[in-house]
């Protein structure tokens, strides 16, 4: 069947375009290409990173998939809280399990047609055969050249014995990993693959263990939603920030109800696992108690978001992500696994919804958003750290009717200030972003810097879209990325 497809890598186009070729769907064609990106782009995703989707079978309901990962058990809080106020940015105490494998899973439970051994194939022959070093992925090894030369399984997979990135990624140790995904994806969490990375983990000094594995299940839950002119909007509910999306999607005032939804994301989005999660003040339904500005590290490399939606009716918005630019900084040689630092979103703060503690998921960037309205289907997301709610509200109403292409493309604006480099609250705008004048305005009556950055920027994200209108299939690609988007016969 015709499959409209999205991704930041033709590698993952490629992929999804083998399985539909196979006689697979949406769900197909999302699960190879989310494979294949962790073979292309290992600094924004990873075998060993986490996933969250929105699933949509044909004819039925929007499903959300949070594949996230809880810290460890034997996780030694009071340590770091005594090394500082922060958790550290990357290194071994960030690691929380992998959930990326069992997210894979939980997405074909929902309406895939071929056994994960199609799904896996094409990455499984990117790791063997080997992959360009794309421009997006080389800018990402200069830009943590230091941490990479530190590490000797991502100084082995990624540097030459001159010590310069390499032109071509040839993975073996990768390979093997998906042969054992193919053979029983389980293997990760209950069997010698995940034996065999906890053993690496070790060595690394994480405190991860076997059990903490065999304890990780993807959770499948309902959606939050929303409707805002006739369509119907759905997001990820906590840990994730899809109420955060929620709040301001359709806003009359973006900037300024941005500004108010990202400090009571910060104040308040955590883990339901581990106590109660203020979801009215998330939707800025009410105030947050207090202001924070949330200490955040820089999500740089980040997140891939993969769209596709079937001539059927089948819609799925997938992202996976290692979180800063190759994630920890610790590649597991044994098994060519690249390991997220998604812990370093804990907060050390007792009381805090947030708080680091063993067992529990941390907060959540990722936000994978589909709308639907009488004729259309929406699958959205995009790469973007914690800017993601605002970067997506700035395309999701234009989406639902427009040239997605050029939709994507257009001149964005984000907030933040560690997370975008900046060392207070900024407002950063791409050239010609709409309103800009007035935007300057308010983002300085509400306290913010204002900057304009040279051209196009990482910092607005890397929006990819796929849509059934009328009966008629489209996608898009942002250009701000090294992908392509096709709709595929």
């Amino acid at each position: 069947m015709p499959v409209a497809v999205a991704a930041p890598h033709p590698a993952a186009v490629d992929a999804a375009r083998a399985v539909v070729s196979a006689g697979g769907n949406a769900v197909d064609a999302a699960l190879a290409a989310a494979a294949a990106l962790t073979v292309a782009y290992p600094h924004q995703c990873s075998v060993g990173g986490d996933l969250v989707a929105l699933v949509r079978p044909a004819g039925g309901d929007v499903r959300a998939v949070l594949s996230i990962g809880a810290a460890a058990a034997a996780v030694d809080v009071a340590a770091l809280r005594a090394a500082g106020d922060a958790m550290p940015y990357g290194g071994p105490q960030t690691i929380t399990v992998p959930g990326v494998v069992a997210g894979w899973a939980a997405v074909a439970s929902l309406g895939a047609r071929l056994p994960p051994v199609e799904h896996f194939a094409p990455a499984r022959r990117l790791a063997a055969e080997g992959v360009a070093v794309s421009a997006g992925l080389r800018q990402a090894i200069l830009g943590r050249i230091g941490d990479i030369r530190a590490d000797p399984g991502l100084a082995g997979l990624l540097l030459d014995a001159g010590g310069e990135p390499v032109r071509t990624l040839v993975q073996p140790a990768l390979a093997g990993t998906f042969d054992a995904l193919a053979d029983d994806w389980r293997s990760f969490y209950d069997g010698d693959l995940g034996r065999r990375l906890v053993d690496g983990l070790h060595r690394l000094g994480s405190p991860l263990s076997t059990a903490d594995l065999a304890r990780h299940e993807a959770e499948v839950a309902d959606p939050l939603h929303a409707v805002a002119d006739g369509v119907e909007w759905f997001a990820a509910p906590p840990p994730v920030q899809g109420a955060t999306f929620l709040a301001i999607n359709g806003s009359g005032s973006l900037l300024a109800d941005a500004r108010r939804a990202q400090l009571a994301r910060n104040a308040l989005l955590g883990d339901p696992r581990t106590g109660p999660i203020d979801l009215d003040g998330l939707l800025l339904r009410t105030p947050p108690k207090h202001h924070d500005e949330g200490g955040a590290v820089k999500a740089a490399g980040d997140t891939v978001a993969v769209t596709a939606v079937d001539d059927s009716g089948n819609a799925v918005t997938l992202i996976q992500s290692v979180f800063q630019s190759f994630g920890s900084g610790l590649l597991d040689p044994g098994t060519g696994i690249v390991l997220h630092n998604r812990g370093s979103s804990f907060r050390l703060e007792p009381a805090h919804p947030g708080r680091l503690a063993p067992g529990a998921r941390p907060p959540h960037t990722l936000c994978p958003v589909i709308a639907t309205s009488r004729d259309t289907v929406l699958a959205v997301g995009c790469q973007g750290g914690r800017s993601q709610p605002w970067i997506l509200a700035q395309v999701a109403d234009a989406l639902t009717a427009d040239d997605l292409a050029t939709v994507v493309a257009r001149p964005r604006w984000v907030i933040g200030a560690q997370e975008i480099d900046r060392p207070a609250p900024t407002l950063l705008m791409e050239p010609g972003t709409p309103g800009a004048g007035a935007l300057a305005v308010t983002a300085r009556e509400m306290g913010l810097a204002v900057e304009t950055t040279a051209g196009p920027h990482d910092d607005a994200g890397h929006v990819q879209a796929a849509r059934l209108s009328g009966g008629v299939l489209a996608a898009g690609s942002d250009p701000r990325a090294d992908g392509t988007a096709a709709v595929i016969p």
